[in-house]
């Protein structure tokens, strides 16, 4: 019986600079990738000249349409049986292939797998934290996790064939800046199997002009989009994980002020019934009976007026 094949799978934009330490430690590995792919998304640097220069197959996009497009061509142009998404200005320990080999041999095995990881400082790779992942809790319902969880693909280990069948990556601009949420659910909803790695062999290196980072209040309005397409799409028994998720999300938007979004994300837990958290203190959820755009203020404006040092921290 021929062995599971795994493909590296990378989107990149000006990522030239970034690409070899990834790529560098992609030929490290103890085990190597069947593939490696590349898909620049037209950027006007020299991006395909290093992915070439280290034996990276390249797709270039004739115009930029963003990471998700990226990953679903990549996920169509290979033909391995297993995917792994990394970022471009990432990097893995030599042990990756290996641990991920183990696990696409299992019988049966789960369709994703995700890998704890390292996250660094890119500027000092000074070590920052690691993030873990429950594995009894995504065994036991990925649906309520992925809604719960910020999953990143690049500590992802995907059976493509699954992946496909699922439809990949949601293109809608919508969510756009907290598409990988969307993915995870659109996985979890679609019936996909998941398990938890706790072996670290992946750097995730932080970036204070990240796409996140830059774009703080794109994301908490991408992440209402996705809790509001995630409501539609499931049964009653996650309106209690989608409702906390929309009230913790109103939570950061008024520290940012963004009240539109912030009311939006009230009112759509109001449409699941959830006046107010599921999880919170006595007094807000009698504030939030009278009116939880009320309550919603009235925290956000003491915080402000009490704690003005957590507001600085927010905003910094």
């Amino acid at each position: 019986m021929t062995a599971p094949t795994l493909a590296l799978c990378i989107p990149a934009y000006n990522a030239a600079a970034y690409l070899p330490r990834l790529l560098e430690s992609a030929r490290q590995q103890t085990q190597p990738f069947d593939e490696i792919w590349v898909y620049d998304d037209c950027s006007p640097d020299e991006t395909s000249t290093v992915a070439k220069a280290y034996g990276a197959q390249v797709v270039r996009g004739e115009t930029n349409k963003g990471c998700s497009y990226g990953k679903n061509a990549l996920a169509a142009q290979t033909r391995c049986d297993w995917i792994h998404f990394h970022d471009a200005d990432d990097a893995l320990y030599p042990q990756f292939v290996e641990t991920a080999r183990a696990w696409m041999a299992k019988d049966p095995s789960p369709d994703v797998v995700l890998f704890d990881y390292e996250a660094r400082d890119h500027e000092t790779d000074a070590k920052l934290y690691v993030r873990q992942f429950d594995d009894g809790a995504l065994r036991q319902d990925a649906i309520a996790y992925g809604i719960r969880e910020q999953i990143n693909p690049f500590c992802g280990l995907y059976r493509r064939e699954a992946l496909l069948k699922a439809g990949g990556y949601d293109l809608d601009p919508l969510v756009l800046y907290n598409e990988d949420v969307a993915f995870h659910c659109r996985l979890a909803i679609a019936g996909l199997t998941f398990a938890a790695e706790s072996t670290v062999t992946i750097i995730n290196y932080c970036r204070a002009n990240s796409m996140s980072s830059g774009n703080l209040n794109k994301c908490l309005r991408s992440q209402y989009h996705v809790m509001a397409k995630v409501a539609d799409q499931v049964s009653e028994r996650y309106r209690p994980e989608i409702a906390q998720r929309l009230w913790d999300i109103a939570a950061v938007s008024a520290a940012h002020s963004d009240w539109e979004n912030a009311d939006a994300c009230v009112a759509l837990a109001r449409k699941l019934a959830y006046a107010a958290p599921p999880r919170t203190s006595f007094w807000f959820q009698q504030i939030c009976s009278l009116s939880p755009g009320l309550a919603l203020r009235s925290r956000e404006y003491l915080i402000r007026w009490l704690k003005p040092h957590l507001r600085r921290q927010a905003t910094a």
